[in-house]
């Protein structure tokens, strides 16, 4: 009898995780999934880069169901899981809310499914890291600890979801359009400021404590910063919005994008 009470605890916990899961696909998605633009990419962008943005989002997914997943389960066979279910989840949730807001491309199913894997990335990294965000216990979620590589994948995560959001948007490509080259170094400059400043000076709860501020940029802003530059190309890549341009217009998209991406990297460990 106790067995099979533990078992139904067990259930209940994860339709619970589930739902919370559901939740924070909702929280984390719904910008984009209520942007004109994602659903014109979802029709124009190349199959091949709705497979590419899915498949390259698996580890990133992966690494997340392990810090900061919706269950508290931890270890190879069931970060796996999380991760598909949550990629499940972000499939479900963005297949309802754009069909409810009638968006959906049905003349085509190809166009329909572009649509969908577009925001199910941000959908399921919504749902990976909705036990922190959305569970009632305050310490839920400090078992999970990360290494060096791991701040920085954490970061690499924040940037990749500040990034995801902006993008695609036609407002980016406008600000790096009327940017200069002196105004891209500023922003750049900028991005490393507020990236150390709020991890590491500004006292804000989850900060890293490190002997000095100097190793702490060596050993964590410079790094994070190329990770923000990274995941902004990437991004823009996804979205077409390097397409046809030079590399000059490709550098100021980056750096442009690198700024918000920066801000996303500084947030993640503090909320992840």
């Amino acid at each position: 009898m106790k067995t099979a009470d533990r078992g139904m605890g067990a259930e209940i916990d994860y339709l619970s995780d589930l739902g919370r899961a559901f939740g924070g696909a909702l929280l984390f998605s719904l910008p984009l999934m209520m942007t004109m633009e994602m659903w014109a990419l979802g029709v124009s962008a190349a199959p091949a880069r709705h497979l590419a943005f899915v498949i390259v989002a698996l580890p990133v997914l992966y690494g997340l169901a392990h810090y900061a997943g919706f269950s508290a389960r931890r270890g190879l066979v069931n970060n796996s899981l999380d991760t598909f279910v949550a990629l499940a989840v972000g499939f479900s949730a963005s297949a309802a809310l754009l069909a409810m807001f009638n968006v959906l491309d049905y003349a085509s199913l190809t166009s329909a499914i572009g649509q969908i894997s577009l925001q199910a990335v941000p959908a399921a990294l919504g749902a990976l890291v909705a036990r922190r965000q959305l569970s009632g216990d305050a310490e839920e979620g400090d078992e999970d600890e990360a290494s060096y590589p791991g701040e920085l994948f954490l970061m690499l995560a924040g940037a990749l979801y500040f990034a995801m959001n902006l993008a695609p948007t036609e407002e980016m490509r406008l600000i790096a359009y009327l940017t200069t080259p002196s105004g891209a170094l500023g922003l750049l400059a900028l991005s490393l400021i507020l990236l150390h400043v709020i991890v590491f000076e500004a006292g804000f709860a989850g900060q890293e404590e490190k002997e000095s501020p100097l190793r702490a940029f060596l050993d964590f802003t410079l790094p994070g910063y190329a990770l923000c530059l990274a995941a902004s190309f990437a991004m823009l890549w996804v979205f077409g919005a390097v397409d046809g341009h030079g590399a000059g217009a490709v550098m100021a998209n980056v750096v442009v994008l690198a700024f918000p991406a920066a801000l996303g990297a500084a947030a993640a460990r503090l909320l992840v």
